[in-house]
């Protein structure tokens, strides 16, 4: 008859095929949610805005931040990675992106929030570039299933104005 050894491969292969089927499964699943996440910033207050003594530009900004991605959570859902970003055009990068704030949001119950923070990363210009500029506020989130490909995707607000003159 077979061996132990025989019988021990033949049923791990058939437990590690059975286990990537349901993976598949489990990925493909989450092509048929349609999330529609909510979120909205405002600027509360300018806490200073300063020209650096190499010449760079920095703001402190406080933010009240209110989100709803609870639609972004299945049950393939492990996490779901958000942050903020200011983004702007220069005349050197038509697109700079400046990370103001993130969160790791682990649960389906936390993924409903609001929070007054002031900006958790330095919001600096390589140059004196944000004097009276426009820019919007941008909530990207990832995410991180259990198995299967990662998504993303953001939200923009726009219509933010920075102050002409330093503060």
């Amino acid at each position: 008859m077979h061996s132990f050894g025989y019988r021990a491969n033949a049923l791990l292969t058939f437990a590690v095929t059975i286990l990537a089927f349901m993976c598949a499964i489990a990925s493909f699943s989450d092509n048929f949610n349609n999330p529609t996440p909510s979120a909205q910033i405002q600027i509360l207050n300018i806490n200073w805005f300063q020209k650096q003594p190499h010449g760079n530009d920095e703001v402190s900004l406080t933010l009240n931040i209110t989100a709803d991605l609870q639609s972004l959570f299945t049950w393939n859902t492990k996490q779901v990675f958000v942050f903020v970003a200011a983004e702007y055009e220069t005349s050197k990068n038509s697109l700079n992106q400046v990370s103001l704030w993130d969160d790791i949001i682990p649960e389906k119950e936390h993924a409903k929030f609001w929070t007054q923070i002031s900006n958790k990363y330095r919001f600096i210009d390589q140059g004196h570039n944000l004097r009276g500029k426009n820019f919007n506020l941008t909530m990207h989130w990832h995410v991180m299933p259990k198995t299967g490909k990662m998504f993303a995707d953001k939200i923009v607000m726009s219509g933010y104005r920075l102050p002409k003159a330093y503060r």
